[in-house]
């Protein structure tokens, strides 16, 4: 299935390539418990960012590895590169426009990452 999605304002827009049953963690970490971020991650080949290039702003924090990508214009963070999985693109469902059939939500332990993230290794194969 292809999805459309974006940020609030409407700058930053894209489609991605995910199948029509996924499965999406909320995660309990800082930034995640903030923001209400519910994470569908896919392998970057399954991500086009259609508009927006401009807009996007990134802010790294802890390790410096995730890349976030915020609307410079609205400060939604719709999609970013994760830590675990640099090959790969973190979608916030929430973002998308048409939304997956059925959507299995999982806790994910974020605050304790180091020994969780393996857990998350395969969703950008």
């Amino acid at each position: 299935m292809l999805y459309q999605g974006g940020c609030h304002c409407g700058a930053v827009t894209f489609e991605v390539q995910a199948e029509d049953e996924v499965e999406v963690e909320d995660c309990n970490c800082s930034i995640c418990r903030m923001t209400g971020y519910l994470h569908m991650i896919v392998p970057q080949r399954h991500f086009r960012l259609l508009s927006g290039a401009e807009y996007l702003s990134a802010y790294k924090f802890n390790s410096g590895i995730a890349e976030h990508k915020f609307c410079r214009i609205c400060g939604v963070k719709s999609f970013y590169v994760p830590r675990s999985n640099p090959d790969g693109i973190d979608i916030n469902l929430r973002c998308l426009k048409n939304k997956p059939r059925r959507v299995r939500i999982v806790s994910f332990d974020g605050i304790n990452w180091e020994s969780h993230a393996h857990r998350l290794a395969h969703k950008s194969e």
